[in-house]
């Protein structure tokens, strides 16, 4: 066989494998699952879904949540 054609063989054959990887390497995006309802995975019994619509969010929580979210560094000197 010739140099020219061995080589010819050797770079499809190197771009067959490198195809095949990166087919095999592919990894799917990052997507939201949805339900009809949003409550079909965890459903909630009906006396706690009531009392559920009076609860108002506590700010100072919020605030503090927040406050620990963004201090999770260190502190200057």
């Amino acid at each position: 066989m010739k140099l020219e054609v061995t080589r010819g063989l050797l770079l499809v054959g190197a771009l067959g494998v490198a195809t095949l990887a990166a087919a095999a390497w592919h990894e799917p995006g990052p997507t939201v699952i949805t339900s009809s309802s949003g409550l079909d995975s965890c459903p909630m019994p009906a006396n706690l879904r009531a009392k559920q619509q009076d609860i108002r969010p506590d700010h100072d929580l919020l605030l503090f949540l927040f406050g620990m979210s963004q201090g999770g560094g260190a502190s200057p000197r």
